[in-house]
């Protein structure tokens, strides 16, 4: 059978499992239940969950049956000749020309113009190149147009779509404002025209021009942009640069003299995509070549046998790193830039995809006995932190701050369950935390080393509790906290609910509590190092947790190290949404996405709660949930920090690293806390703990 191809496969699944499903399977399908679960698959289109379902076995079964089949040779993988073409041509544009990206549209019967193609495809690829919070500058043409009328993105947000050019007076349909107006509207963004012509009578109309207040802010909206859409046209007699009457009032002769091949946003460029200078340089309203080339995403689409010249010259000038044409096109611009590899290659057979051999079915981690893994972590922790920590009363699961607990100050007790270092105990010291209850992995410590905590912090003005919304944290710390009522300790208790995923807005308060943690810790902190009375530390920790919000989403699960198995199954090709902390599932599951996308769904979720302001300021932490690297946290937070600046929201301060983890699961959780004057003081206030250290 010809097939999709699937994405390759991560981690293990079960083996076997045929006779399960021997007596279900439907007729059609003899009894082969490998033969049932790739048509399902592959014809129907149906995801593995779906699939688990319609068998009655487990999505790991399915899992296996697909690879088993390809191994076996029931599935082929195989693609349409035009698109295995059209794919080899955009991956050999990418690398000669060192594009961000390419698209190339097959070649078909002619039975639709090519701009039509051209604009079906560049819509269909501006969802993966525009983001909420872009500023795009559009230039005009026919293939621009095309584009805006086939494009309808809805979901994004806070978009700015600016002329490239000035406008004209000409009748024909593509002109700069209608370009501008039509990609505005297909993804819903505001719209900034030039309101100048392209082309002026002299110079000095020009200088004249560029001295208004208002072409000098559409100017500056201009700078601003960081994508660029754009056409070209060649100088054929047939090209649109000489039936648009654009350019009537100049001959083009003199650019044809010096060598122009091709025209960009108005400006001439040689075959080796130099400038070429003339009549129009001074007297044309719009974005310059170097201005073109410092944005960031610049999207040319074109195609067109006879742009070739106009295009392989853009190429070679870097106007475009994204380049979007048809495959006669593509192919015609290597040739004519001296790839003659190609036609060998675009004959080749494609190659059958072929499954691992082996499975791995556990995960490696420096273990001595996996029963003691808590003890002799905790044993390294108080070794590796003495100048912050110390035991109470000799127990390493109820640690006390050296420089914290003093008289006539609240105490701040926090606590949970290991596996989600550096929290709890990384964030107890001076003005922060003055003790930490530890409990087993992923489990609530029990209500003994929570009242000794009490206990050590109590400075006679009472004690704070401060611990994630979970069933048993709640039950364990409410008994410790009436234990230590009844030793004459005063106790308030705050639970943190910042995981906006796990409960509608109207269950707030039955959300869970996870990376946000680190900012309310961090407030109750310094609320109780300032001297604050108890109730007054209570409340500002309940408004800390009311304007914290945070969304997670893992990639792979992590494995328990008594198992050392993944505790639950991630698709190869899926990612789950709302992930908690303690290694459960998440809320929902999606197929994946790239970094930005993912950033955009979780900031669209905080800002439908956060209803911060213009002007407004927060603090961000990228957290990873102990598997993903740095490289991939900075990545998160350049899209967030992209989009609190395209609402005008100052961050005042930010965190990216491991600061509440999930053992070794990949993924990342994003918190936003709102702040306001006190929240901000309190935010900066100094603090010295092993992993957070404000001066």
């Amino acid at each position: 059978m010809t097939t999709k191809t699937p994405s390759p496969r991560k981690g293990g699944a079960n083996r076997g499992g045929a006779s399960d499903t021997s007596d279900a399977i439907p007729l059609r399908y003899g009894d082969d239940p490998y033969v049932w679960a790739c048509w399902l698959y592959y014809e129907d289109g149906m995801t593995q969950g779906e699939i688990a379902d319609a068998m009655g076995v487990s999505r790991a079964t399915v899992n296996s049956y697909l690879a088993d089949a390809r191994e076996k040779g029931i599935v082929h993988i195989s693609l349409e000749p035009a698109r295995l073409a059209s794919l080899t041509i955009a991956q050999e544009l990418k690398r000669h020309f060192g594009l961000m990206d390419c698209l190339v549209v097959p070649s078909d019967d002619n039975a639709r113009p090519l701009i039509d193609r051209l604009g079906v495809a560049a819509a269909q690829a501006l969802p993966k190149l525009l983001k909420s919070g872009d500023t795009l500058a559009v230039a005009w043409g026919r293939t621009v147009l095309s584009v805006g009328e086939h494009a309808d993105i809805a979901a994004l947000q806070d978009m700015t779509v600016v002329q490239a050019t000035g406008g004209t007076t000409a009748t024909f349909a593509y002109t700069p404002e209608l370009c501008a107006a039509a990609i505005a509207q297909s993804v819903s963004a505001r719209c900034v025209n030039i309101t100048a012509p392209a082309i002026v009578k002299s110079p000095a109309m020009r200088t004249m021009l560029l001295d208004e207040p208002l072409l000098q802010e559409q100017f500056q909206t201009l700078g601003r942009a960081n994508r660029m859409l754009f056409g070209i046209s060649s100088l054929r007699p047939n090209s649109t640069i000489h039936t648009s009457g654009f350019f009537e009032s100049v001959s083009l002769q003199h650019y044809l003299a010096a060598g122009a091949v091709g025209v960009v946003a108005g400006r001439f460029i040689d075959e080796r995509g130099r400038p070429v200078a003339g009549p129009l340089d001074d007297r044309t309203v719009g974005i310059s070549l170097d201005m073109l080339r410092k944005i960031d995403t610049r999207i040319l689409v074109a195609g067109g046998f006879d742009k070739v010249p106009a295009l392989l010259a853009a190429l070679r000038g870097g106007y475009a790193n994204v380049l979007i044409t048809d495959a006669a096109t593509g192919h015609g611009i290597l040739r004519a830039d001296g790839v003659t590899s190609l036609d060998a290659r675009l004959s080749q057979k494609p190659k059958v995809a072929q499954a691992p051999s082996s499975y791995r079915t556990h995960v490696k981690k420096f273990l001595n006995n996996p029963n003691q893994v808590v003890e002799e972590m905790l044993d390294g922790v108080v070794r590796a932190h003495t100048d912050y920590l110390q035991q109470i009363n000799g127990s390493n699961r109820a640690l006390v701050a050296r420089n914290g607990p003093r008289s006539g100050k609240v105490g701040l007790v926090i606590g949970g369950g290991t596996g989600h270092e550096p929290c709890f105990l990384g964030y107890v010291g001076k003005g922060l935390a003055d003790a930490v209850a530890v409990g087993n992995i992923f489990s609530s410590p029990p209500p003994d080393p929570i009242v000794q905590c009490a206990a050590a912090a109590s400075g006679g003005e009472g004690v704070l509790f401060v611990y994630g919304n979970y069933a048993g944290d709640v039950m364990n710390f409410e008994m410790a906290a009436e234990i230590a009522e009844e030793k004459g300790i005063k106790v308030r208790t705050v639970l943190t609910t910042d995981d906006i995923a796990s409960s509608p807005v109207e269950d707030r308060e039955g959300r869970r509590g996870v990376a946000g943690n680190f900012f309310i810790f961090k407030i109750a902190g310094a609320a109780c190092d300032r001297g604050l009375t108890l109730e007054a530390c209570e409340a500002v920790t309940r408004k800390a947790n009311l304007r914290t919000y945070t969304v997670g989403v893992a990639l792979e699960p992590c494995a328990m190290p008594q198992t050392r198995r993944h505790n639950f199954e991630i698709g190869p090709d899926d990612m789950e949404i709302g992930m908690g902390i303690h290694g459960e599932p998440g809320v929902t599951r999606e197929r994946i996405k790239s970094a930005d996308e993912i950033t955009d769904s979780i900031m669209d979720n905080i800002f439908k709660e956060m209803k911060a302001a213009p002007g407004d300021r927060v603090a961000v932490l990228v957290n990873s949930f102990g598997g993903t690297p740095m490289m991939e946290l900075y990545i998160l937070f350049r899209r967030v920090a992209q989009r609190l600046e395209a609402k005008n929201i100052r961050i005042e301060a930010n965190w990216i690293g491991h600061y509440c983890t999930s053992l070794d699961m990949v993924g990342a959780s994003i918190s936003i806390l709102h702040l306001d004057q006190e929240l901000t003081e309190l935010l900066r206030h100094p603090c010295e703990t092993a992993f957070l250290r404000i001066n």
